[in-house]
């Protein structure tokens, strides 16, 4: 699986996660959301991803925006 699609599918399940977690346990769950979300924004337009830089460690192939 390519680090673009591991990245994504994180982000969807933290995203996700707290939103419910939010709902259900206490409103500042939000903030992680939009965190997430600021992240995502900041990579599209500088390349750079925290995320992507580990998983290039560990070994997944470089995608498209990753390389």
């Amino acid at each position: 699986m390519a680090i673009d699609r591991v990245v994504m599918a994180f982000a969807g399940c933290v995203v996700l996660a707290s939103v419910a977690l939010g709902l259900l346990v206490s409103p500042w769950w939000f903030a992680l959301a939009g965190f997430v979300g600021a992240n995502l924004l900041q990579a599209a337009f500088t390349g750079f991803c925290p995320l992507a830089i580990v998983l290039k460690r560990l070994g997944f192939a470089p995608g498209a925006a990753f390389a």
